[in-house]
């Protein structure tokens, strides 16, 4: 049976009490107790008609349920936490379906103008929330804005391209293979460092909409570098958040041709798959990096 429309319910009462006013025509008491029935019975259909609209219309917005699902899937997160497959589908999931509009961006917002600068253009980051379990930001990527590569030690990272086109250089390391002895780079540092070999994961660009890319602690693309190729943003989710105190500090990298060192004679790989690897050195942060904070302006999130 449908529900009954507020039009439906008007009816219905207005007709009752015209065969009621009619059957007591000479009660006039009654009739005007009867009135007032009616407007009592008329404006309780009302409020319970508007507390049931009130209830259709209670949406939980995207950021939200993102936040209560990653409350869930990180309630035990430690350095080294990968998510059980159905909660990695369920985040991956939640995040395809985010859009800029739902976090609160505009790709006309200053943040992603072309910058006219000699050094790297400056990167903005939008906090949303940070805990030990888990955090979630936005990083705003003005065109021909670089993160240097970087690491995610014993860390889960989902990471939403919102708008625009992205290149991603990603690496995870070669188990087992040897180390090789390296002069780095005069502009980094004047001491000899160990580089350590690594599978290139991707190099490709991005384009939204599309996918929702996942890092693990020991593959995926554990260390990564992005490029924007056009104004861009990208929401991150890391499960566990970056901590010095635990031992997840964010190291950068310099990344060398797999034929640069020595240690090149010691792994056996054919020569057309040798572009597929290199060298990485750690290096200290790049000086031109330059990543400033900016209030969120999207919707606010309930804790609790």
């Amino acid at each position: 049976m449908g529900r009954a429309t507020v039009a439906d319910i008007k009816g219905r009462d207005f007709s009752e009490l015209d065969k009621e006013a009619k059957a007591n025509t000479e009660n006039t008491n009654k009739g005007s107790n009867t009135n007032k029935n009616r407007n009592t019975t008329t404006s309780d259909s009302r409020g319970r008609k508007n507390r049931r609209r009130q209830k259709k219309t209670m949406v939980v917005h995207p950021v939200q349920r993102l936040f209560d699902a990653c409350k869930d899937v990180f309630a035990h997160a430690g350095t080294g936490f990968v998510p059980p497959p159905d909660k990695i589908e369920q985040l991956s999931a939640l995040l395809d379906e985010i859009r800029p509009v739902d976090v609160g961006l505009s790709p006309r917002m200053p943040f992603f103008s072309p910058q006219a600068t000699r050094r790297a253009p400056t990167i903005t980051y939008l906090h949303i929330h940070e805990c030990e379990k888990f955090s979630m930001g936005i990083f705003c990527l003005p065109p021909s804005g670089v993160l240097p590569l970087h690491n995610h030690p014993g860390m889960t990272v989902f990471s939403k391209l919102l708008f625009g086109t992205m290149h991603i250089k990603s690496y995870d390391w070669v188990v087992g293979a040897p180390s090789a002895s390296a002069v780095a780079e005069p502009s980094q540092t004047a001491q000899r460092s160990e580089v350590r070999m690594a599978k290139v994961k991707v190099d490709s660009n991005l384009t939204a909409p599309c996918k929702t890319s996942i890092l693990y602690p020991a593959d995926g693309g554990n260390m990564h570098c992005f490029t924007a190729v056009t104004a861009c943003a990208v929401l991150d989710v890391l499960g566990p958040p970056y901590s010095d105190l635990e031992g997840r500090h964010c190291t950068y990298y310099l990344a060398y041709p797999f034929t640069k060192f020595s240690g090149d004679e010691q792994v056996s790989i054919p020569d057309e798959e040798k572009d597929r690897y290199a060298w990485l050195q750690e290096r200290d942060k790049p000086e031109d990096l330059v990543v400033e904070g900016a209030l969120y302006t999207g919707p606010v999130i309930r804790e609790n």
